[in-house]
């Protein structure tokens, strides 16, 4: 027992009743502390407050519980941890909106929403800016995180009617984004192909009144290729699908995709969870609210129809969709025809198709880059006053595949920063709160993976410069020089391995073509054949189209600078990435996928345990615990258990730090579980509050119940002895009853006797036989006997009946013979309780040998004993409807009429001899001797057949 509270008088608790129930008892369901009554249940639901933080096996266990109760969210801090349901849930409604706004953060259970609303308020008062970092496989739920943040923005946030158009620009601006740059995947039927990071502007008032938006990244190597089970970007289904006749009939296109080889590399053209022609009118009416004129539409839609019939590339900057036997014939001869327009082309066919790929690619990544820019246009505010925004990124998680290229590097090289940035934020958070709090910072040991970091981006050294110097440099640059240069730059590095480099046991796992980094989250083995190499194409600068012009720019042609490759655009992109998100204050979600099928309720420890790696959440979780592991504010704290202590309870009319103190002394907390800060108490372990969570729990149901205790009281003895008095009634009753009991019915047994009745009988219901076999049956009182007789031969009949309508035919034959069986041979012969589960035979010879025979009712081998000497020769007996033979190789040895039998004889013992008794005459050689393995079923069939079963004999001895 942790405490020791005086009982207090019932005029004190009547008179703080009530004030009690207010302060108390109405946030006990919606605080943090008040979910862990139930914590043995559906866990915890901050990660921290687990006694084993240090568990993986712990960590997983707590989410399956929530996950299995439809909890879907827990915390780590302040960060969230998102599990896909893969179903509907009832917690995004504007109802549930309208309950975590303006709440602080813990008072409810885990949701985006309180992450919304916690960046909302805190930027609100402190004018600061936020970001909220959205991450996790394909197919965890990061785009619907991401739109229902933005909902609840757009439903909480003050606004007016010019401010409408803002709102509905950014809520709008998604199912363009998608379109453009998601795709479906095996992993997922709307999988982002890009990184996200938009930025919401939000006026002095708290109202959203614009946006900007910066993409990563985008997959153009989709639009040229698609693995089996996938598809190529939305857009272009949804215009073949979705467009109208006349759209489709002036850009030269079809409804069927299958006429298109960039849409149907992977076979699964028409998806069931997506509906093109709907998506594709909803785009229409995004394009038409964030400024698209008819002219950027027309534009926009040409050059997009052009993709999917790409066949060639002409230098005459204008792309037209050619026959793949034109092309071929065409470039036999060297020269492309198009639009009466004619230009030489030096390529060759391999180098034809690779050109048209890189155009196909080079055209979507600008063209979708300019749709952003468009977006950002119509999102932009004018108003010069300044502004507060919320950042909301989108990224994709870390990926492992069969096989790593370097868009894989790409992204695992992003996570590797945003882990770093993660953790030293998280530590600097920490380190803040226990400065202010007048706290010693103790330093937390962690794996800082700045040296990963390092070795892809540091200049001159990193992987990235090795690349860029190896796709620029005069000369042949191949896949293989560029791994040797790897090899000879930073083959000394701990988290760099190559085939070469790596010891016996680790060389097997790696091909001569691969090299492994060593990330945070693991090994990840990534092959440098075709990716890494630069992508050089001619750019479309004279192109007639307005947007393909915008795109590729003059001025590009004429720049003497060096080109930049690829991984620099993307390594610069993401520097700038990271300066704006250290400006701003951090919020993270990590969406998790529970399982490959996308089956709700199903947990896939393996898969999970695998992304909490790669998320690491594990890493994180230990930097958070690292300290303390629950804090609260004084007033919070005190205001909870003050009930817990007599000086605290019912009021506190000091400081509440003051009053915290006295608290925990009274509970009492041991010096080292616990610090107290200048604003907050700081508890280390968990069990700590756990304890003090349950004390808390008893107190709360003994204070509640004490005011009213008379009335209980009252209202229970009543019901006692109202109770008692029904059953008096009823066990005189009952006694009149057994006296009675063997009288006529009457009013003084009738119950009793009916009780006995309905016992006897429901006990009568598990003892009945089950089988014609069984003659148990249960004792009967004796007033029910002659009903008990008479139910059992109605239930023995019953069985009987049952039994005889599941004979067959064939069931009823043998039974009739071994029946026959039975009479003669039953406690006379050897051998006969061993026969009686095997079934008889119609015969034992082959079937080839029945043809000899096919009048015979029954054939089996028999060895003949001449009466003198007793000589042993095998023969045939076949029995017909008249007669029994005696056959050797098809040849009657001897024929017995049944007439002519006196009798058959057998010894009682294990042997199967058998004699055939008939008289010595002209017509009969006399007795037969015979010896058969099967002599119960020979007899039997022998005697039933003459019907002579009385003549047979077993003889005792000789």
């Amino acid at each position: 027992v942790l405490i020791d509270v005086k009982l207090l008088t019932l005029g004190k608790v009547l008179k703080t009743h009530w004030y009690y129930l207010y302060q108390v008892e109405d946030n006990t369901d919606i605080i943090m502390e008040g979910a862990l009554i139930a914590r043995d249940r559906v866990g915890v639901q901050d990660f921290v407050l687990l006694d084993s933080h240090t568990s993986e096996a712990a960590f997983l266990n707590n989410l399956r519980k929530r996950y299995q109760e439809n909890l879907i969210y827990t915390y780590i801090g302040t960060l969230l941890v998102s599990v896909n349901p893969y179903k509907e849930l009832d917690i995004y409604t504007v109802t549930q909106m309208q309950l975590y706004r303006g709440v602080n953060f813990f008072e409810l259970p885990p949701h985006l929403y309180a992450i919304a609303d916690n960046a909302y308020r805190v930027m609100c008062s402190e004018y600061n800016n936020h970001f909220i970092l959205i991450s996790g496989e394909s197919g965890a739920g990061k785009t619907e995180a991401s739109k229902k943040i933005l909902q609840y923005y757009a439903v909480t946030c003050p606004t007016t009617e010019q401010l409408q158009v803002v709102r509905d620009r950014l809520l709008l601006s998604n199912p363009v984004l998608e379109a453009f740059g998601n795709a479906k995947t095996l992993r997922n039927d709307n999988s982002s192909r890009f990184g996200k990071y938009m930025d919401i502007q939000f006026d002095f008032k708290g109202a959203p009144v614009g946006g900007h938006i910066l993409s990563y990244l985008i997959e153009k190597s989709r639009v040229v290729h698609q693995n089996h089970g996938e598809r190529n970007f939305h857009i272009f289904y949804q215009l073949l699908e979705g467009g109208e006749k006349d759209l489709l009939c002036w850009l030269g296109l079809e409804r069927n995709p299958q006429k298109y080889a960039y849409l149907v590399q992977g076979r699964c053209a028409k998806v069931f969870s997506i509906n093109d022609k709907n998506d594709w009118k909803i785009v229409r009416k995004a394009f038409s609210i964030i400024d698209f004129t008819e002219k950027d539409l027309e534009n926009w839609v040409f050059v997009y129809s052009l993709l999917p019939v790409l066949r060639a590339v002409f230098v005459s900057l204008q792309l037209l969709g050619v026959h793949l036997s034109i092309l071929q014939e065409a470039l036999t001869h060297r020269k492309i025809e198009a639009r009466s327009e004619e230009v030489l082309s030096p390529l060759n066919v391999d180098l034809a198709f690779y050109a048209r790929d890189a155009v196909a690619k080079a055209i979507y990544g600008r063209t979708f880059t300019w749709l952003v820019n468009k977006i950002n246009g119509s999102l932009a505010n004018k108003d010069s006053t300044r502004k507060t925004v919320i950042g909301l990124l989108d990224i994709y998680g870390f990926e492992v595949l069969d096989t790593n290229s370097f868009e894989q590097f790409c992204i695992n090289y992003c996570n590797e920063k945003l882990q770093q940035l993660l953790i030293e934020m998280t530590l600097k958070a920490e380190q803040e709160e226990y400065e202010m709090e007048g706290i010693e910072w103790e330093p937390i040991p962690y794996f800082n993976n700045k040296i990963i970091c390092d070795l892809v981006e540091q200049k001159h050294k990193g992987i990235i410069s090795i690349l860029d110097e190896e796709c620029l440099r005069p000369g042949e640059a191949t896949d293989l020089s560029f791994l040797e240069k790897l090899e000879e730059k930073v083959g000394d590095h701990a988290h760099f391995v190559t085939r070469k480099l790596a010891d016996q046991k680790t060389r097997k796992s790696i091909d001569w073509v691969d090299f492994r980094l060593l990330h945070y989250a693991g090994e990840v083995t990534y092959c440098a054949v075709g990716d890494f190499s630069l992508m050089v194409f001619q750019v479309l600068c004279n192109s007639k189209n307005g947007i393909v012009r915008d795109c590729f720019l003059l001025s590009e042609l004429d720049s003497r600078r060096r080109p930049e490759t690829v991984a620099t655009q993307f390594k610069n992109s993401l520097m700038s990435l990271i300066e704006i998100l250290m400006s701003k204050e951090p919020s993270y979600i990590r969406c998790i996928k529970p399982n490959e099928n996308k089956e709700p309720g199903k947990f896939d420890d393996c898969l999970i345990r695998h992304q909490v790696k790669y998320l690491g959440l594990m890493e994180h979780l230990r930097v958070r615990r690292a300290g303390f592991a629950y804090r609260r504010k004084y007033e919070h704290f005190l205001r909870r258990y003050k009930s817990l202590c007599p000086a605290t309870w019912p009021h506190w009319h000091g400081p509440a730090a003051e009053g915290v103190e006295r608290l925990i002394k009274h509970i009492g907390y041991k010096p080292e579980e616990y610090k107290l800060g200048r604003t907050k108490i700081f508890i280390r372990f968990p069990k700590t509050l756990f304890a003090t969570e349950d004390a808390f729990e008893i107190r709360k149901h003994l204070l509640g119940m004490i005011p009213l205790e008379a009335c209980w009281r009252g209202v229970l003895a009543r019901k006692e002895a109202k109770k008692r008095t029904w059953a008096v009634q009823i066990i005189r009753k009952f006694i009149q009853g057994f006296i009675n009991r063997k009288k006529p019915l009457c009013p003084e047994n009738v119950e009793f006797v009916r009780l006995v009745q309905y016992k006897y009988l429901m006990k009568l219901r598990d003892h009945i036989p089950r089988n014609v076999l069984d003659k148990s049956w249960l004792q009967p009182p004796s007033i029910l006997e002659e009903i008990s007789e008479m139910l059992q031969k109605m239930c023995i009949r019953n069985l009987v009946r049952k039994y005889c309508r599941g004979v067959t035919p064939e069931r009823k034959v043998q039974l009739q013979q071994k029946a026959v069986t039975s009479a003669i041979f039953r406690g006379k012969k050897e051998g006969y309780q061993q026969s009686i589960n095997l079934p008889f035979a119609d015969t034992r010879l082959s079937e080839e040998v029945l043809i000899l025979a096919p009048y015979s009712q029954y054939a089996t081998p028999v060895v003949k004993y001449d009466r003198n000497g007793f000589k042993a020769r095998e023969r045939l007996l076949v029995l017909t409807q008249s007669s029994a033979y005696v056959v050797e190789m098809a040849k009657i040895k001897q024929k017995i009429d049944y007439a002519t039998l006196k009798g058959i004889s057998t010894s009682n013992l294990g042997d199967g001899i058998v004699v055939m008794h008939v008289p010595e005459d002209n017509k009969q050689k006399g007795d037969v001797i015979l010896q058969c393995e099967h002599i119960f079923e020979m007899v039997t069939k022998l005697c039933m057949l003459a019907n002579k079963q009385n003549l047979v004999k077993v003889v005792k001895g000789r």
